[in-house]
């Protein structure tokens, strides 16, 4: 039997949308994992989850969360589709070079998942778009490159006791964990100071970012359908060169300035 958690933004069963007959065929390899069922995946559909960015980790993320049924992606994403996006970002395509990425993201996803709505920002997060991309989602999923990004995103998912899910790749590395707020610590927990290390132009290859997001999407499934361990209060760090894997335990620091007061 699967450990059974509610999930940390309940809806009365009443207020759920209901399954199509469409639907139940498109999940029925999913419907009867224990923890999801009918109502788990209502509450996908009934759900909204915010992915910035949309690239080489967010697109795999709002990739995986679209075929497993979630009913509204809000992505926040900027900038015109450069050669070098191609060798991991997914949902990108050859022909649409030169053009908005935002663009691209919602062709794939739609050709995927048409039932699927989709609130665009061509634009990465910032200080003009972050509290109301935040306000619109259930649950934050952190993809961005650069901690200017990930901090207003941090900063607003604890104000607006949104759950989010932090993850990161460098190289062959990647990490990976999810912030309740009022429960766990928070990212200016984690990094208090931005890390050197993070840069906008950094080494990878398309199947780090691509294990990373998969993960990162069953967080958001796992928080949504309430059901089994979430990586809460842990961070996940993964070195796929040697395939070392470590849990870590984090801690929350009493006067942090984002998460401080929950």
């Amino acid at each position: 039997m699967a450990e059974s958690n509610p999930p940390p933004f309940p809806r009365p069963e009443a207020d759920l949308p209901q399954l199509t007959d469409e639907e139940r065929a498109t999940y029925d390899w999913q419907l009867p994992i224990d923890g999801i069922g009918e109502l788990g995946q209502r509450r996908l559909k009934g759900a909204s989850v915010l992915v910035s960015r949309a690239g080489g980790l967010g697109g795999v993320v709002a990739f995986e969360l679209a075929a497993a049924g979630i009913g509204r992606l809000v992505l926040a994403h900027g900038g015109n589709l450069r050669p070098s996006d191609l060798n991991r970002q997914l949902l990108m395509t050859h022909d649409h070079l030169g053009q908005p990425r935002i663009e691209s993201a919602i062709r794939r996803l739609k050709a995927l998942n048409p039932r699927l709505e989709i609130i665009a920002e061509p634009a990465n997060i910032s200080e003009d778009n972050a509290a109301r991309l935040v306000a619109q989602a259930d649950v934050v999923v952190d993809c961005a490159p650069l901690f200017q990004e990930r901090y207003l995103l941090n900063r607003e998912a604890m104000a607006q006791r949104r759950p989010m899910v932090e993850a990161a790749v460098y190289d062959l590395d990647f990490h990976l964990t999810t912030f309740l707020p009022g429960q766990t610590g928070c990212l200016r927990c984690l990094y208090p100071e931005p890390s050197t290390h993070w840069t906008r132009r950094f080494p990878v290859v398309g199947a780090v970012p691509g294990t990373a997001g998969s993960l990162a999407a069953l967080e958001v499934i796992k928080l949504v359908a309430g059901f089994g361990q979430t990586l809460a209060g842990k961070l996940l760090v993964a070195d796929l060169r040697a395939f070392q894997v470590k849990l870590l335990r984090l801690h929350r620091i009493a006067d942090c300035p984002d998460c401080g007061a929950l």
